[in-house]
């Protein structure tokens, strides 16, 4: 071959490799609900060598293959450890604090501090935004008067698990809110393969066919619900069995919706709940957000799954009185609200096995999914990108004597990444990234593979950072912060590998009111807790209040509530008018400087 020829080819690869780059990514993002990271076996594989977790046998050979072909980011915080408030800043890429959504409150997009979430600007750049199954983001409309859900999503096309699922019967569970004259309460439904619907009734009290009914399916179905102690099971399923076959669950529902929606590419098509659907525009690329519901209460895995999970033992998080004795009041409310430590051995065990065949047979879902969006990707000949994020946060399963979440430990904040992509240089097969990061980056990475420049001021809101260059180790912060305020009222954190620290910063919800009473409040008022990870990783000792201990506490409290209270701080009257009430701190501007320089001499020797 003449030089000539050669040259030639080489024009013609460099071009077509031009090209290629600026063709934009179809991108998958997989969010799953309140799933705890050591349910993952390549999370465990990468941070203690053993696939099995802390307490025992995990399944999760879908996810371990994205780990494989991907990178995986095992230091990976939510900023709220609630559903709502962890995934709006996921899609607005913006703390807590500096969004103004600290909990499930509605909230909309007229309010003079907001800006464009996560799919709206990849629509503005060209993509068809997807979503199916759980949103939780409470983004709703709002026209100065009342709140309209019907347009609380901002995808273009929205496979709604009420509407769709739900509403179809595609599920093996459900619940309404319902009314028996001035009393509310709940009618919750269990949908069995042939067609049957048995009802329970929830929250009042029950007659006594009521009464029988529920034991009666409580028993089909082996239910087992939450109780504090001395009194009678509340609403929260912790364990069961699902009265459908697996194929049949929403999670699966979900899937099925986004697989047969790609199969069907620039034609109209019939979805799983009869209605007519267009199918994506195969010149043009996707974005698509599936919102697993698994393994949310209710926990009620297939039987296969479950009578599987039921053989093996698992070791039961152990509390002590010590441990309880050390806390502050909000969080011994917190354990309280959801204490399971009163809870017998056998029904601890029944949880924590229904709870990991749960996310098992999810990882089954995922594999499929995933195999049909790189088929669509490939046909198109177009890039692509996986974004799955373990969990909008984690779960506890006796862990501090309690279950449930919303809490500022590890075991809730902890939520590894995974990102995928035909871009290998980008995102290398098998890489371990261990440097801290956070649940805002979804958006900013989402972003910056669709080929915007987020470095441009625009976008100078965003608080998260794009995932390839912290893959790259061109992108270092010393820690992650967050704050939320259900159940227990506004509490943040701020944690690094070393230490984890959290306090109470509002003495109240009320908006804009009292605005700097963290920063003047006494010290027992604000409810310090640390700990001391090098040597109490598990979080059981609260140290604040130690005296060698102490200094480093009263140092943390100063920084964290320097950033959270003072650096770009908003909170919301969302209701009062058509564009809300914004109230703004922003007295310690650049607080927020992700260096945790801690001085050497507060830092106490461990041995």
């Amino acid at each position: 071959m003449g030089m000539a020829m050669k040259y030639l080819i080489t024009l013609l690869l460099f071009a077509a490799f031009s090209l290629h780059a600026k063709v934009q990514p179809n991108i998958l993002w997989l969010l799953t609900d309140d799933q705890r990271a050591d349910s993952i076996a390549c999370y465990n594989r990468a941070t203690t060598g053993k696939a099995e977790s802390p307490l025992g046998y995990v399944e999760s050979p879908n996810v371990d293959k994205l780990a494989e072909q991907g990178v995986l980011f095992t230091s990976a915080f939510c900023q709220a450890a609630g559903c709502a408030p962890s995934r709006i800043s996921m899609h607005s890429g913006r703390y807590p604090h500096r969004s103004g959504v600290y909990g499930f409150e509605p909230h909309h997009h007229y309010a003079s501090h907001w800006k464009p979430q996560l799919p709206q600007q990849l629509e503005k750049a060209g993509y068809q935004t997807i979503h199916a199954g759980k949103l939780g983001v409470r983004t709703l409309g709002w026209d100065g008067k009342r709140w309209d859900w019907s347009k609380a999503s901002k995808y273009q096309v929205d496979f709604n698990f009420k509407s769709e699922f739900w509403g179809n019967n595609l599920t093996g569970w459900k619940k309404y809110p319902a009314k028996k004259g001035d009393v509310a309460y709940t009618d919750e439904f269990f949908v069995f393969p042939d067609g049957r619907v048995e009802n329970v009734v929830l929250d009042r009290e029950l007659t006594k066919e009521e009464k029988i009914q529920r034991e009666r399916i409580e028993n089909e179905l082996d239910i087992l619900r939450h109780y504090n102690p001395g009194e009678a099971p509340g609403p929260l399923i912790i364990a069961g069995v699902s009265p459908q076959p697996g194929e049949a669950m929403r999670d699966a529902r979900y899937a099925e919706a986004i697989s047969l929606h790609l199969a069907n590419a620039d034609k109209d098509y019939t979805t799983l709940w009869g209605s007519q659907q267009m199918g994506p525009d195969s010149d043009s690329p996707v974005f698509v957000h599936v919102g697993f519901d698994f393994p949310h209460t209710p926990v009620i895995p297939p039987k296969d799954y479950r009578e599987r999970f039921s053989n093996y033992t698992y070791k039961i998080p152990e509390f002590t009185k010590e441990e309880m004795s050390k806390l502050p009041p909000q969080l011994v409310k917190l354990i309280k609200a959801k204490y399971t430590d009163h809870f017998s051995d056998e029904d601890k065990l029944k949880m924590i096995q229904d709870y990991h065949a749960f996310c098992a047979w999810g990882d089954s879902v995922i594999g499929n999914l995933v195999d049909d969006f790189k088929s669509y990707s490939d046909k198109q000949g177009r890039p692509w990108m996986i974004i799955y994020v373990c969990g909008d946060h984690g779960w506890n399963l006796n862990d501090h004597g309690k279950i449930s979440k919303f809490s500022p430990w590890d075991i809730c904040l902890r939520t590894p990444v995974i990102v995928v992509s035909s871009d290998k240089k980008a995102f290398p097969a098998g890489k371990v990234v261990t440097e801290i990061t956070e649940l805002v980056d979804i958006a900013p990475t989402a972003l910056s593979a669709a080929g915007i420049d987020i470095s441009k001021s625009e976008f100078d809101y965003l608080d998260g950072r794009d995932l390839k260059q912290v893959a790259a180790g061109k992108v270092k912060r010393d820690y992650a912060i967050g704050e939320s305020n259900h159940v227990i009222g506004h509490r943040a954190f701020i944690r690094n590998e070393q230490f984890s620290f959290s306090m109470k910063t509002r003495p109240h919800k009320t908006a804009g009111k009292d605005f700097k009473w963290a920063i003047n409040a006494g010290r027992d008022e604000v409810e310090l807790a640390l700990y001391d990870l090098r040597v109490d990783p598990n979080e059981t000792n609260n140290v604040a209040n130690d005296r060698k201990y102490r200094k480093l506490a009263d140092w943390m409290r100063l920084k964290l509530q320097s950033i959270i209270i003072g650096d770009g701080r908003h909170e919301v009257k969302w209701d009062a008018g058509k564009e809300a009430k914004v109230y703004s701190s922003n007295f310690a501007p650049g607080a927020d400087d992700k260096k945790l320089d801690i001085p050497k001499k507060l830092v106490p020797k461990v041995q």
